[in-house]
């Protein structure tokens, strides 16, 4: 019979497997276990409706961070076009839904694979570029992406962008919050439990090899650049998965939220969270749409109390405060959020003799 392991006394892994292991001991299984039962059974029964929408909004972006995690993170290719791809997602998951008549549970993959394709043709630079070049490259397929957004009318609608019908799944009708919140998290917790098992692959310790250095990577026999493309691929994969779920649940789409300032968004999520760090992903996007909120409330406070001047001069500082936040983070935990939770949670493992 195999005996439970909560409270590890050292490292006595015996095989590469155990070094592998998502959960070093069944104490991580059960708090896992735990957060499942709090986010499907607990959570969208007591919040309110304007708290589901935080969380379903937190969902989506969760997802489209994991991705861009692997592509930066994990293989250290560096991309600004993030947010266009989250937004070929959103397109695609809408005209599939609208003009082709494709059902929800169709669109969402079939969004998320032309996505991929579009990311893999925007990844064939990075062959020949590295760093900033390879940062001007991805912008430039930002802004290109947002061009056509824009203007090919006939397939976008141009300025007036689409509207989305509302979704079933099995006959159940996902037009409100609390239906579309089951949606969104069980496709986060899928997405998100493929993502950690992808770098425990050889696919994703080949990611990180090239990541590390990607020459010496070439000479242990790994394929560089298709594996460049690979991830550009899954990157792209998760955005347009979560850009076709934002189609849905937002029920009409246009160019505007697809901009630079998305893609600085989630790159800033990454950071804060943690680079290479698949929770950290997550941490960050749960703080920046905490901290958009939290402005957002300011500015409509202060333009209550009729500080309207005030009200004005705040709404441009998101950018400076986003920016202070990133340049924080880099100083004081260049690890991210990711990092102050394991040494908080190695503090309470060793309990009381941390101290």
């Amino acid at each position: 019979m195999r005996r439970l392991h909560f409270h590890p006394c050292g490292n006595y892994r015996e095989s590469y497997e155990e070094e592998l292991a998502i959960f070093e001991t069944d104490f991580g299984r059960l708090w896992v276990l735990i957060g499942l039962v709090l986010l499907f059974g607990v959570i969208p029964w007591v919040s309110s409706q304007y708290m589901l929408y935080v969380l379903n909004t937190i969902g989506i972006y969760a997802i489209s961070a994991v991705g861009l995690n692997i592509l930066i993170g994990y293989t250290g290719q560096i991309s600004l076009g993030h947010g266009a791809f989250f937004g070929v997602g959103a397109y695609a998951g809408a005209i599939l839904a609208q003009r082709v008549g494709l059902p929800f549970i169709l669109v969402v993959p079939a969004a998320g694979l032309v996505t991929a394709a579009v990311g893999i043709v925007f990844g064939l630079p990075s062959a020949r570029l590295k760093h900033l070049y390879l940062l001007i490259a991805t912008l430039a397929g930002q802004f290109i992406i947002e061009y056509v957004l824009l203007e090919w009318e006939s397939l976008t609608g141009g300025p007036n962008g689409i509207i989305v019908g509302g979704a079933t799944l099995f006959g159940i009708d996902l037009g409100n919050d609390r239906a579309f919140y089951f949606v969104i998290f069980i496709l986060f917790a899928f997405l998100t439990w493929t993502g950690v098992n992808l770098i425990r692959t050889r696919y994703g310790r080949a990611f990180i090899a090239i990541r590390d250095n990607d020459r010496a990577a070439e000479g242990m026999g790994i394929p560089v650049f298709p594996y460049k493309l690979l991830s550009f691929g899954i990157s792209s994969f998760y955005a347009g998965v979560a850009g076709s779920l934002y189609a849905y649940y937002m029920m009409s789409i246009t160019p505007e939220p697809f901009n630079l300032w998305l893609s600085i968004e989630f790159i800033a999520m990454i950071i804060i969270g943690g680079l290479g760090n698949v929770p950290g992903s997550v941490f960050g996007t749960v703080f920046i749409v905490a901290l958009n909120e939290v402005l957002s409330h300011v500015t409509e406070y202060l333009m209550n109390v009729g500080a309207t001047g005030m009200a004005i001069t705040m709404a441009p500082l998101r950018e400076f405060v986003f920016g202070l936040a990133i340049v924080l983070f880099i100083i004081f935990e260049p690890k991210g959020i990711a990092e102050v939770w394991r040494i908080i949670r190695s503090s309470f493992r060793l309990w009381p003799f941390s101290y």
